[in-house]
C-alpha cells in the first residue's frame, strides 16, 4: 500500500500580477487571496489585505492610498471586466468602472485613469463618479501595453507595430511608425520626453522624442529574437534597462542621444568584488551573485561591440547597431523556463496571462535597478549599475559602466 503524503501543489501563496507605482518605491501584488504591497528597497512587506479571492491586477497610486484592482486567478475576487479603485485608507471601494470585454491593464495617476482593453483604451478623469475622456482604437493589444504619464498617454496604434501618443489636455493624437511588427513592450520616461518600445521580434528597442516625434536611437538587445519582458527608463534618462526571456538585463547608455551628455564629473562606485553582504531568501545572508559583462550570455558586450568593423560601408547592420553597455541574468526560476516559441508567453485573446509575469523592471535611482517576477516562486532582485575607468592602450582613460546583483528574496516568503 502507498502510504506517501499527496503533495498538494496548492498550498502557499501565489503572486498573479505586480507592478511598480510612479517611482519604484513600492510594488504591489495580486495574489490569489487578496493583494500585497512592498518597499522596494529594502524588500518589505507593507501592506497585506485578505479578500479571499484573485486578485489578478493591482496597480497602485502614490504609497497604496489607492490601488486598481481587477479580479483573477482560479477564484477572481470580481469578474474580469470590472475595475474596483480601491481606497486603502477606508477599506473600501472608491469608485467601479465596468466594461463589456476582459481588462488588461490598468493605469492610474492623480487626474486620470487609463484602462487597456483587447481593441481599446478608455480613458477617464479620475473623479466620483469618473468622466469618460475618450475611447480610442488600437490594434490587438494582447499584454495591454498602456503608458499614462502626467501630461502624456502611449498605447498601440490601429495597425501593428504604430504608437498612438495623446496629449491629455489636448486630446491631440500623434502616430509614431515604430516598428513593422506588433508591439511588445512600452515605457514612457518619468519627465515624459522619451518614449521606448519593442516589438514582438525583441532584437531592436526604439526611443522616440514625445516633442516631435522623432527617433532618436535605435538600440540591439541582441541577434536572436527574444520576447521582451519589460523596458525602462532610469529616472534621469541616461539609462534604459531591458529584460527578456533571456533571462539577460541589458543596461543601454542614452546620454548619446541628441542634446545628451554624458555627465562631466566621474562616479565611481566600489567593484563587485567589494560587496559582502546581499540581502537573500527568507532573510539569510550570502555571498552577491557577481556577474559582469562579459560574464552574461546573451549577446552581451560592449556599445561598439564589432569595433572598426562597424565603419566599413556596405556590411550588415548588426555592424553598426549600438549594443548594450552592461549586461547580467537575472532569475527567472523553473516558472519562467521556456518551452518552445517565445510566443508561448503569449495569453489567451481577452484573457489574463496564463504564464506568472517575469523581468518586471523599477528603477529605484539612477543606479539601482529592481526586477520581480510573479508566481509561485515570486521573486526580487537588486541591481547596481557603477562606472570603472578603464586606460587603454594609448594611455587614455574610458569611463565604462558595470551591472551586477547586489541581493534577492523570495517576497512571498517574508
Amino acid at each position: 500500500m502507498d502510504t506517501r503524503p499527496i503533495i498538494d501543489e496548492s498550498q502557499g501563496p501565489v503572486s498573479l500580477c505586480a507592478s511598480f507605482n510612479t517611482d519604484s518605491t513600492c510594488f504591489s501584488i495580486g495574489t490569489d487571496t487578496g493583494f500585497c504591497v512592498f518597499n522596494s528597497d529594502p524588500c518589505e512587506l507593507r501592506v497585506s489585505r485578505n479578500m479571499n479571492a484573485g486578485i489578478g491586477i493591482a496597480e497602485m497610486l502614490g504609497n497604496y492610498n489607492y490601488l486598481a484592482l481587477v479580479g483573477g486567478g482560479k477564484n477572481p475576487r470580481w469578474p474580469q471586466t470590472k475595475v474596483i479603485i480601491w481606497d486603502d485608507a477606508k477599506q473600501k471601494t472608491a469608485v467601479t468602472l465596468e466594461h463589456k470585454t476582459a481588462l488588461l491593464r490598468v493605469r492610474l495617476t492623480r487626474t486620470h485613469i487609463a484602462v487597456a482593453l483587447q481593441n481599446s483604451i478608455h480613458l477617464y478623469q479620475f473623479s466620483s463618479p469618473p468622466t469618460r475622456l475618450a475611447v480610442f482604437e488600437t490594434a490587438d493589444n494582447h499584454l495591454g501595453l498602456c503608458c499614462l504619464g502626467t501630461s502624456l498617454l502611449a498605447f498601440p496604434g490601429r495597425s501593428p507595430g504604430k504608437i498612438q501618443l495623446v496629449e491629455l489636455k489636448t486630446n491631440n493624437v500623434s502616430i509614431i511608425p515604430a516598428h513593422a511588427s506588433a508591439l511588445r513592450a512600452l515605457d514612457l520616461s518619468s519627465d515624459g520626453t522619451l518614449l521606448a518600445s519593442a516589438s514582438e521580434t525583441g532584437t531592436l528597442i526604439r526611443v522616440f522624442s514625445t516633442q516631435n516625434c522623432a527617433k532618436l536611437a535605435e538600440l540591439r538587445r541582441g541577434v536572436d529574437p527574444a520576447f521582451i519582458f519589460s523596458i525602462a527608463i532610469s529616472p534621469d534618462t541616461s539609462l534604459l534597462a531591458v529584460t527578456s526571456d533571456k533571462s539577460t538585463l541589458h543596461v543601454f547608455d542614452l546620454t548619446q542621444l541628441p542634446g545628451r551628455s554624458r555627465p562631466s564629473s566621474l562616479s565611481i562606485s566600489a567593484s563587485p568584488s567589494a560587496k559582502s553582504n546581499s540581502t537573500s531568501s527568507r532573510g539569510r545572508s550570502q555571498s552577491p551573485n557577481v556577474s559582469s559583462p562579459s560574464a552574461a550570455a546573451d549577446d552581451e558586450s560592449p556599445q561598439n561591440k564589432w569595433g572598426f568593423f562597424s565603419k566599413i560601408p556596405l556590411l550588415p547592420r548588426i555592424f553598426s547597431d549600438t549594443y548594450s553597455i552592461a549586461s547580467t541574468h537575472f532569475e527567472m526560476g523553473d516558472e519562467g523556463t521556456q518551452t518552445g516559441s517565445s510566443l508561448s508567453y503569449l495569453p489567451a485573446l481577452g484573457s489574463m496571462p496564463a504564464r506568472p509575469m517575469k523581468g518586471i523592471i523599477g528603477w529605484r535611482d539612477n543606479s539601482t535597478i529592481l526586477v520581480i517576477g510573479t508566481g509561485r516562486d515570486g521573486r526580487w532582485e537588486r541591481f547596481r549599475v557603477s562606472d570603472r575607468v578603464v586606460t587603454n592602450s594609448n594611455g587614455t582613460e574610458e569611463l565604462k559602466k558595470d551591472v551586477w546583483k547586489d541581493g534577492w528574496k523570495r517576497y512571498l516568503g517574508s
